[in-house]
Parts: structure tokens; sequence; C-alpha cells
């Protein structure tokens, strides 16, 4: 375990709290991948492959948790408990989903894709996007929904691939523009999972 984490959970464990705000900053890892030091012993891309194990990434989330609880902080230190355990949830939500996870090591270099204002201008991307759209609207029963989800896996697929090999490359600006198109892929699949609630097909931006 990374000395950050380490001594930042072994205080919580112990129930003993930092009070200098120094000091916490010292204390609290400052990376989402230094939580995790037993899933990512050798650190982020590209000392590490892009998709983590996911099921090493889940069981020490859980640890972690269960020790930085902000039940286990006396009243006093309430706050700073509960800052760390948030702190906790929102590094495991971006390095188990691939698009926060890709969008999150962008952003450790100064490059942001993380809003809707980063767009793909290739036409046959963006067309392939509007029929993909429009099959799911146009589902009328989930029947209709298998060979459209099938399709649209491979392309996640394909995109968590290519970021992969770009993350082990260092090739950064290659990453961006697949960590766009994956976006799109990922609202289709959300546009896919609005449909079986019953919602219809789910807002896809472009």
């Amino acid at each position: 375990m990374s000395r950050p984490v380490a001594r930042a959970i072994g205080s919580l464990s112990r129930r003993t709290f930092i009070t200098s705000r120094t000091a916490r900053q010292q204390e609290v890892p400052q990376s989402h991948f230094d939580f995790f030091p037993q899933t990512y012993p050798q650190g982020p891309p590209p000392h590490a492959t892009f998709t983590p194990d996911l099921k090493q990434l889940r069981k020490e989330f859980l640890q972690l948790q269960a020790k930085a609880h902000p039940d286990l902080a006396p009243a006093s230190q309430k706050r700073h408990a509960e800052a760390l355990s948030a702190r906790i949830n929102e590094a495991y939500k971006t390095l188990q989903d691939p698009l926060k996870r890709a969008q999150y090591l962008l952003s450790q270099h100064g490059i942001d894709v993380d809003d809707e204002s980063a767009k793909l201008s290739e036409s046959e991307l963006l067309m392939e996007v509007m029929e993909a759209r429009e099959a799911v609207e146009e589902a009328e029963n989930e029947e209709d929904l298998i060979d459209i989800r099938a399709e649209n896996s491979e392309r996640i697929d394909k995109s968590v691939a290519i970021l992969s090999e770009a993350f082990a490359q260092e090739e950064m600006d290659k990453a961006a523009r697949e960590a766009i198109k994956l976006r799109y892929w990922m609202n289709i699949e959300e546009s896919i999972q609005g449909w079986e609630k019953g919602k219809g097909g789910g807002i896809i931006h472009h």
C-alpha cells in the first residue's frame, strides 16, 4: 500500500484523525489511483493496463470503505471522515467506468474531454451515431434491441481497445479522440437502457 493511503486509512482504522489542514493534504491521496495500490501496484497507465482487474478494484474499494466509514470517526472529525469517504467513492466510480477512467486520465495530462463541447467533426461517425439513435427510437420491442445492443457493444469494446493502446504508448491526442467516440457509444447504451425502462430512447448528445 502506498504511504499516503496507508497513513490516511491507518489513521481511520485507529479512529485517530488529522486536524491540521496541511497534514491532511499530505495524508490524503491526491490521485484516484493512489487509493487502490493493490489494483494499481505500478501506478496508472502507461505503467498499468488501461482496464484494471475490476474484481480486485471492487474488493479493495469495499475494504477501504469499511475502514474509512464516517461512523468510525469521533464527532469532531466527522466532516474529515465524510470527505475522505466521498473521495474514495468518487475514485472508485471513476476507475470502474471506462469512459470516466479515460476522461480522468486525460485530465491528468491537461486534456479536457469531459463535457459536451468536446465533439468530433467526422461526418461518417456522426452518421453512424444518428443511425444508431434512430434504430433505438424506432424499436418496437426488446427483440429489436438485441442486434442494436450487440453492435454497440462491439463499438464500445473497440474504443476501449484503442484507448488501451493509446494510453500504453502515451498517445494522448489519439486517446482524446477515442474518448469522445466512446462517449457517443456510451450514450447510445444509455439510450437502450432508457428504452428498456419504459422511457423511450434516451437523449444522445452530438
